[in-house]
This record gives structure tokens, sequence and C-alpha cells, in this order.
């Protein structure tokens, strides 16, 4: 399997993390664990399942996923290639109007946030492309073509930084304190833009540290502990719901992005 990254343009770098072309001359699981942000995957050639209780669902050509907080498992068949958009943690809401919190642990069509002529046009265009810098150039021109809001809420930016520095380990009403707002209007806005509540998003900050921690050479109880769990059972239950498998079973053969 290829996995290819390319930088976005600097009119969308505001919004944009980066383009993920994944390539798969033979079958593959990709193991993917929960992240930050928002993202749109393009297939545009082979198929692409999502495998959910030992079966396989086909997913669309075109797919938005929103935050989760569990692993999915994503199954690539022989010559099948997408083209991931992996947005900012406040990025997506430049370019949907819609409550981008309904999408958490779900991935749903595209056709459900944009006209589906325009959809099935890209998907026939990065079919036809000849190179990836082409596909990734037809996808640009489709984002700036959404784009509503040139500049990210502030406050809500400011909060995104704080919770990673923090190790995800920090409530909500803290955050609202040190923004000056309050805790209500503080989750609204942040749910509205982020696409979770800011205990969620603190959730997974804090499960992909411990993980990072764990290849970093520290112990996976001190890890865990230093993660703020220090009931050993609770974070069991909850880091195989985050990676679908056991602390030992996972660090192992550690095999996902």
């Amino acid at each position: 399997m290829d996995i290819h990254d390319f930088a976005p343009g600097a009119f969308l770098r505001p919004f944009v993390k980066t383009y993920k072309i994944i390539e798969s001359s033979h079958e593959r699981i990709n193991r993917v664990l929960p992240q930050t942000a928002i993202a749109i995957a393009f297939r545009f050639k082979g198929q692409v399942n999502y495998l959910e209780d030992d079966s396989k669902n086909q997913l669309p050509a075109a797919v938005i996923s929103g935050l989760r907080r569990s692993v999915r498992l994503i199954n690539y068949q022989e010559d099948a290639a997408t083209l991931i958009v992996i947005f900012r943690e406040t990025g997506a809401a430049a370019f949907f109007k819609e409550p981008l919190h309904e999408l958490f642990e779900e991935s749903v069509a595209l056709v459900n946030f944009v006209d589906a002529n325009t959809v099935r046009t890209i998907e026939a265009q990065l079919s036809g492309a000849s190179d990836h810098l082409q596909r990734i150039a037809i996808v640009e021109q489709f984002l700036l073509s959404k784009l509503i809001l040139p500049k990210t809420d502030p406050l809500v930016a400011a909060a995104v930084h704080t919770i990673p520095n923090a190790g995800g380990i920090i409530r909500a009403k803290e955050l609202a304190h040190k923004l000056y707002i309050s805790q209500d209007a503080f989750e609204k806005r942040f749910r509205k833009i982020v696409g979770a509540t800011p205990k969620q998003f603190a959730s997974i900050v804090r499960m992909n540290a411990i993980i990072q921690n764990k290849q970093n050479g520290q112990s996976v109880s001190d890890a865990a502990f230093d993660g703020d769990y220090y009931d050993q059972p609770h974070f069991s239950r909850y880091f195989k719901i985050f990676t679908g498998q056991t602390p030992a079973e996972f660090f192992k053969t550690p095999s996902f992005w």
C-alpha cells in the first residue's frame, strides 16, 4: 500500500491540514484511529469497504466523515485508490453550513452536503485525471467553490490549540473560564465548528497522546496514568473502543494511521 501526502495551496492552508492519497495494489485493511478533524474521501479507483460486525459495507465514491470515538476498519480491494481531504480542526466549518456535530461517529455520502451533479462531476474528473497533482487541483477547485467563511472563529481556534497542549486533560468549564465566555455558549460554538463537544474532542486527544507516549517508551500503565486514567478496567474498555484491540494486542503489532 502506498500513501502519499500533499500540502494544500496557500489559500486553503488555514482550513486543510493535508491531502492523503492511498493506493492499494493488493487487498488490505486499514485500521483508522479516531482523529480530531473532519475528512472527505474520494474513491477514484476500485472498491473500498467499511468493515463492521463481520460484514462489508461498500462506501460511496465520495464520503464525508465526522469525528468519532471508535476505530474504523477500511477494506481496500485490489487496485483501489482514494484521495482524502483532512481538514484542520476548525476548517470544515468554512465550507459547510450544516451542523457538523451531527456527523459525530458517522460517515455519510457527500451528496447529503453537496449538489449531486457537482459530486458526480468531481468523481468523473478524479477517475480520469492523469496524475495525483491533477487530482489535487480538481479537489482544491471544488473546495474553493464551496468556501463560505474565509476566517475561523478565534475563540474556538484558541480552545483547539489549548486542548492538545494539555494532553486532552482539561474540562470545558475550565476552558470557558480561560476564554471569558459562559460554558453553554462556548460549548455551542465549539460543537458547531469542530463537529464534537469539547469533552468528546478532548477524549480523542487524550487517547492519542497515551498511544504516542507508549510508543515513545512509557509503559502502558504509566501512559494511562499520565493520561488521567486511574481506573485500569475503565481505561482498557475505552482503549478497545478507540483501537478495536486490547492494549497488549495493539502494541504487539501496531498498524494504523
